[in-house]
């Protein structure tokens, strides 16, 4: 199999010259255009997901070998979430080489975050089944750049953070409301709120509910802190 030119590019800014192109290929196909005779990258997706993983596991251990597992869970889990993989998948331009169905197309799937991190992590499991591991940590650790050394010391996600805070002074966790909705289908903006039950109240809007509820509880987190 033969990569297009606009493959091979991708190829490139991936850092990676596939011996089998049909990895990448199946990597960065969508479920919404896979038939009897095409994979999309579900199954890959699964794998890369652990692969990556391990990367960002090893990495955190060498970067503060004297952080206990509390303290690296959370820098974890802000490594390997959906947003930072949409991130790093964006910085590599994932999206223009993502094959998806009409109606995936037409919703604006290019730019989804989900799609995009899904793609993200088939694209490393591709690249560990088509060279091993050592090449996959390598090309996971050149496009992560200095993540590691950046994510921060407490990396609990702000809903987590906020909850622990109720959860010490002996309240129930915090409840989130959609409170308006705007924007096309493909595109939509949410804005959430997130109340205590003592009566603090914060709202935010995003392009997700999960980024709105996690501004949302930042600000009710730095409002109650303070």
């Amino acid at each position: 199999m033969k990569l297009s030119a606009e493959m091979k590019a991708f190829a490139a800014r991936l850092g990676h010259e596939f011996s089998r192109p049909d990895l990448l290929s199946r990597a960065v196909t969508h479920g919404s255009i896979s038939g009897p005779m095409r994979d999309d990258n579900q199954r890959l997706e699964f794998l890369g997901d652990r692969v990556l993983g391990l990367v960002m596991a090893e990495a955190l251990l060498e970067a503060d070998r004297a952080a206990t597992e509390g303290q690296i869970a959370p820098r974890f889990n802000a490594l390997v979430r959906r947003e930072t993989c949409a991130e790093v998948a964006r910085e590599i331009e994932i999206g223009t080489v993502l094959r998806l169905g009409r109606s995936e197309m037409k919703s604006g799937g290019r730019r989804k975050e989900a799609l995009l991190a899904d793609a993200m992590e088939a694209v490393i499991a591709a690249v560990y089944l088509d060279a091993g591991f050592e090449t996959a940590r390598a090309v996971v650790r050149r496009l992560w750049g200095d993540r590691v050394k950046r994510v921060e010391v407490d990396a609990r996600d702000p809903k987590t953070a906020l909850q622990e805070w109720a959860q010490a002074r002996g309240e129930p966790p915090p409840s989130y409301a959609e409170t308006a909705r705007e924007g096309p289908d493909h595109a939509p903006v949410f804005t959430i709120e997130v109340k205590l039950a003592s009566g603090p109240a914060e709202s935010a809007t995003a392009g997700s509910k999960r980024q709105a509820e996690q501004a949302a509880a930042a600000a009710l987190l730095k409002r109650v802190s303070e």
